[in-house]
């Protein structure tokens, strides 16, 4: 109980928040590090899955490699990028080796539902948009990925609060971010560091949790009318909240 009083006072202490080393400054830190990330990975997630779900082809094989990223651990990355190969702080990016460790971890839930949603458009709709005299790009421009965009952004809000929450490994190389007060505060636990920690936590949950708002809202609004509004009608979709598919074991089509 003790502890949960120190932590609301942390929070409601104007001091925290303020200064280069405030919780203002460490959650603009954090964002930038989790944005760039993201950013990064749906453009090199994106593309290639688009079109390996529009050809229906190697979709396996693709998601396979993408899911290297799942099996290297972050902090195994950290080490080789900073200690082996010496990758140190970048422009825009920061650290490389916490850009490449979440940009890693970001990847597989992108390629999955990307190319899984471009997969399921059904063969019927495909066959019309080429009978009314579509080409194969505006096919895909005009049907394939307004149907599929449920799914994709599914991945990038699953990809996007994954690297939220791991984005507090940059402060192990001393760079910024929420991080820094969960291991500077464990440094400190015995003066009292601990609240530096719980604090820490607790901001970095919120900021995933907005995250993940901010990015449903966006789903939302990128998802053509006439889809969300026949999808409520006959219910045999799930909510877009709800749609998640995260795994190769799922892939319809694969060559």
């Amino acid at each position: 109980m003790g502890q949960l009083v120190d932590l609301l006072d942390w929070l409601r202490d104007a001091a925290m928040w303020r200064g280069s080393s405030g919780a203002g400054a460490r959650i603009v830190e954090h964002v930038q590090i989790s944005a760039v990330a993201v950013v990064a990975a749906v453009l090199i997630a994106v593309p290639p899955a688009l079109w390996l779900g529009h050809k229906r082809r190697f979709g396996l094989l693709a998601i396979n490699v993408s899911n290297v990223g799942r099996a290297i651990p972050s902090f195994a990355v950290l080490v080789l990028g900073t200690q082996i190969l010496g990758l140190l702080e970048k422009p825009i990016i920061g650290s490389v080796s916490v850009f490449v460790a979440l940009v890693l971890l970001a990847v597989p839930p992108i390629v999955t539902n990307t190319y899984v949603g471009m997969a399921e458009v059904p063969d019927d709709v495909r066959d019309a948009a080429r009978g009314m005299g579509l080409s194969e790009g505006q096919l895909v421009r005009r049907v394939e990925v307004p149907l599929a965009i449920p799914l994709i952004m599914a991945g990038i809000r699953t990809s996007a609060v994954q690297v939220v929450a791991t984005a507090t490994i940059a402060a192990v190389l001393g760079f910024g971010g929420l991080g820094r007060f969960i291991i500077d505060g464990y440094a400190t636990r015995s003066s009292g560091g601990y609240t530096d920690v719980l604090a820490g936590a607790v901001l970095v949950a919120g900021l995933a949790l907005v995250t993940e708002g901010v990015l449903g809202l966006l789903q939302r609004a990128l998802t053509p009318k006439g889809l969300r509004k026949a999808d409520r009608e006959q219910g045999a979709l799930p909510d877009d909240d709800e749609i998640e598919v995260d795994t190769a074991a799922e892939v319809p089509v694969a060559a």
